[in-house]
């Protein structure tokens, strides 16, 4: 596309600023309206498989990512003692690394200076309260009293997004899938090089990811009932009763917890837009319009995908309109092959039923589905 675009990306997480500066660094003009006060408190880690790693290079953030990170190559998995059965090469995407574990808040720092270096500007503390699309741009109040109207409005504001709520009402809740994540820093074991995963059957998983030299997370998936939230005073010790039967690694990282403040509790939802992720002016991307449970680890990849590929689309077509239908021709078949996979990766080890579908996904298994994901996109 010729002439730049103005652009007002609602949410600043890992998708949106990764599409503010890959937008800024064409000659774009972006700002980024960010609910949260600041960037910080993000949770634990992530991991960065290598196709969330080569958009880390397109956007010029591949080093400052592994520098605060831990790279690894390679999945372990093991019985609830920590004994080794099976080590498993992991693929790459070209020259970019096979994984990097980092801590979010180090990841948010870096693309929240990317987007900024690259001429974007992020408003903390801000959210859209009108938009009106008329066809040739979008008129837009922020909470802040400020107006502006923009060419172009994408929506990276998360599994909840009000963005959603406006262009569909409440079509598409958050379904609960039934289960939770727990997570906790601690120090890293000289022996996790890797992430290693320790399973005991359908009973339990617990996952060792480095993010740094000194840091880990464990973190493992529960059924929880709807209404449950751990106990702010005893987190770490509800967490130590549903790992009980886990002993070396992961026992000795649960000794490192000795209260509940590092507890980060999360329930696993779902959302699929089912109708176009585009309306007219107003795009929904990321967890907004296809939020997926983690047990493949592509929740965020797919964001930053969804990023770069936007900003790659409205550069090769000539309109907006092509180029959005561009963009979600290209995202949706893999976003929802990832949704797929992953929702029969939970339903397996958690001993859900599954469908004849799910049953054929699974014949391909977590090693197979990062193969195919780190094919061109």
């Amino acid at each position: 596309m010729a002439t730049p675009l103005r652009v007002l990306i609602h949410g600043g997480g890992i998708g949106g600023l990764t599409l503010a500066t890959a937008l800024a660094r064409r000659g774009h003009t972006v700002e980024v309206a960010e609910l949260r006060d600041r960037l910080e408190a993000l949770g634990v880690g992530i991991i960065q498989p290598s196709n969330a790693l080569h958009v880390m290079r397109e956007i010029g953030v591949l080093d400052a990512c592994l520098e605060a990170g831990f790279e690894w190559e390679v999945l372990t998995i093991a019985d609830p003692t920590g004994k080794t059965l099976a080590e498993i090469p992991q693929p790459r995407m070209g020259d970019a690394p096979s994984n990097n574990g980092i801590p979010r808040p180090a990841l948010a720092r870096i693309l929240a200076s990317a987007a900024s270096a690259a001429g974007a500007k992020i408003r903390f503390g801000t959210t859209i309260t009108d938009l009106t699309d008329d066809g040739d741009g979008v008129d837009v109040t922020l909470s802040d009293g400020s107006a502006g109207r923009w060419d172009l409005v994408v929506g990276f504001d998360g599994i909840g997004s009000p963005l959603r709520t406006r262009l569909y009402g409440d079509r598409y809740v958050p379904e609960y899938t039934g289960f939770a994540n727990w997570r906790v820093t601690v120090p890293r074991q000289e022996q996790v090089r890797g992430v290693v995963m320790s399973t005991a059957g359908q009973a339990a998983k617990a996952l060792l990811t480095p993010i740094t030299d000194e840091l880990m997370y464990l973190g493992s998936v529960f059924a929880e009932a709807p209404d449950f939230r751990p106990d702010p005073s005893s987190a770490h010790e509800q967490l130590r009763e549903r790992l009980a039967m886990f002993s070396g690694p992961v026992a000795e990282a649960l000794d490192a917890v000795t209260g509940p403040e590092t507890v980060v509790y999360s329930r696993i939802s779902q959302v699929t837009v089912e109708e176009p992720w585009h309306v007219g002016r107003v795009v929904l991307a990321g967890d907004a319009a296809h939020a997926s449970t983690p047990h493949i680890a592509q929740g965020a990849a797919m964001a930053v995908e969804d990023a770069l590929v936007l900003a790659e689309s409205l550069d090769a077509e000539a309109d907006l309109a092509a180029a959005l239908d561009a963009w979600e021709a290209r995202r949706r078949p893999r976003a929802m092959w990832v949704q797929a996979m992953s929702r029969a990766v939970l339903k397996q080890e958690t001993g859900g039923e599954t469908t004849p579908e799910e049953d054929e996904l699974l014949k391909v298994g977590i090693p197979g589905a990062a193969h195919v994901l780190v094919q061109p996109y």
